[in-house]
């Protein structure tokens, strides 16, 4: 994100069957703001109300085809181009590895937020789903009625979802979902013809779910995909539609370090790893015993995630982390607040780029070091950079860490559900 912000596009590449769907990945950037710091504090104002979404989780149970993933100022970060319906319909969908169920904004809806929607009438492969489907249960749609005349066709199936800090009631379809040049027919998705609350951290068009549900779309393609997919998100300030959404096994890279995937049966749609510590430079930050502990009864531990914009540390392990950058970053004005960042320093007195590096241990001896893109935040307007991370909310989410995507730009995260676990490799997307 520079001067002035532009809207990053990704491409949709072909695929077959066997082989993978490379989409690129969309930075969906609106207000432009001067200043990347200010433009990411914007952002992150949403990112309580998406902890609480990741909250609701525990209440539920060849050739290289590409799509378009693309970043963004207003929440959801970033979306992918996919195509709906017949004739197909464009859509950006926001990328989303915490959900099972893709859903779209459907006309007529009143209450939607302004922008494209989705018209079931105008494609002839939609079919909306009855209460009696198999998927129904699934999205937690409302059971058929109970005394129902036998000749009359059974309604539609209808749920309501919460996301953020709104929510939305939607009737259950399937039609063909187009993500580059693969077809997937009879994909059910959630048409959405109500909102109820605030729109502004609602996707604009739609959502995909990346999730590990049965609703997702990992579960949805089957063997397509064998469960896996890969993505790299350009960062904030890049103008071009370089980020990429990889789906399948095919074409994903060689250097891929794989961390053990964890499961938790209270919030299942989310990726968990297992962290083990955090590392300032060559120091290792001393935190509480227990400090990174998976609990799958309380929701503890560490959660990959693409829609949060700033990671997040659990009280005590962002105290020590804060403590130990500050000790040897030695700002001699000391250190400011800005928004939810607190740990922000003058750079007319220390250099920005000779900031330790901030690295992140893992099971299975994998060592992330983030790029200093990825560490510090920038303003252009003020001699000022701050550490682009901050504690926990204190609310059912504060024993859980989530690493967001201001710390997953320009690397490839690789999802293997099936071999059960979670790669990262180093790869400029911008």
């Amino acid at each position: 994100m520079a001067a002035t912000t532009t809207t990053i596009l990704l491409l949709l590449v072909a695929a077959t069957t066997a082989s993978a769907a490379d989409l690129s990945v969309y930075h969906n950037v609106h207000p432009p703001s001067p200043s990347p710091l200010e433009s990411i504090i914007a952002l992150a104002r949403a990112d309580d109300a998406r902890l609480l979404f990741l909250s609701s989780k525990a209440a539920s149970s060849g050739g290289v085809t590409s799509a378009p993933v693309a970043s963004g100022q207003t929440p959801p970060s970033y979306v992918v181009r996919a195509g709906l319906g017949t004739p197909v319909q464009q859509l950006l969908l926001a990328l989303d590895t915490s959900a099972d169920a893709t859903w779209s904004h459907c006309a007529p809806c009143d209450t939607c937020p302004a922008g494209s929607r989705f018209i079931p009438a105008s494609s002839s492969s939609y079919a909306s789903l009855p209460c009696s489907s198999d998927w129904c249960p699934l999205f937690d749609g409302q059971p058929c009625p109970a005394s129902q005349d036998a000749s009359a066709p059974l309604p539609t199936c209808a749920f309501s979802k919460p996301f953020a800090d709104t929510a939305f009631q939607a009737s259950l379809g399937s039609d063909t979902l187009r993500l580059g040049k693969d077809a997937i027919a009879s994909y059910a998705f959630g048409c959405v013809g109500a909102v109820t609350g605030p729109t502004t951290n609602l996707p604009k068009q739609g959502l995909l779910g990346l999730g590990r549900g049965p609703m997702s779309l990992l579960s949805q393609t089957g063997s397509r995909y064998n469960g896996v997919f890969s993505y790299c998100l350009p960062s904030y300030r890049s103008y071009y539609f370089s980020g990429s959404l990889r789906l399948g096994a095919a074409g994903q890279p060689r250097n891929v370090r794989y961390t053990p995937l964890l499961t938790n049966p209270h919030r299942p749609s989310l990726y968990y790893v297992n962290v083990t510590g955090l590392s300032v430079g060559r120091t290792l930050v001393k935190v509480p015993a227990g400090s990174f502990v998976f609990d799958p009864t309380t929701g503890a531990g560490t959660v990959i995630d693409s829609g949060t914009v700033i990671t997040r540390w659990t009280a005590p392990v962002y105290a020590a982390l804060s403590e130990e950058f500050r000790r040897q970053v030695a700002a001699p004005s000391g250190y400011t607040s800005l928004g939810a960042f607190d740990t922000c320093f003058n750079t007319d007195e220390v250099a920005a780029d000779g900031a330790p590096a901030v690295t992140l241990h893992m099971g299975g001896g994998v060592d992330l070091t983030l790029p200093m893109e990825n560490t510090l935040i920038h303003s252009s307007a003020t001699p000022l950079a701050c550490l682009a991370m901050a504690e926990a909310p204190q609310n059912v989410n504060a024993v859980v860490n989530v690493v967001a995507n201001l710390q997953q730009q320009n690397v490839r995260v690789v999802v293997d559900v099936a071999g059960s676990h979670v790669g990262f490799a180093r790869e400029p997307c911008n």
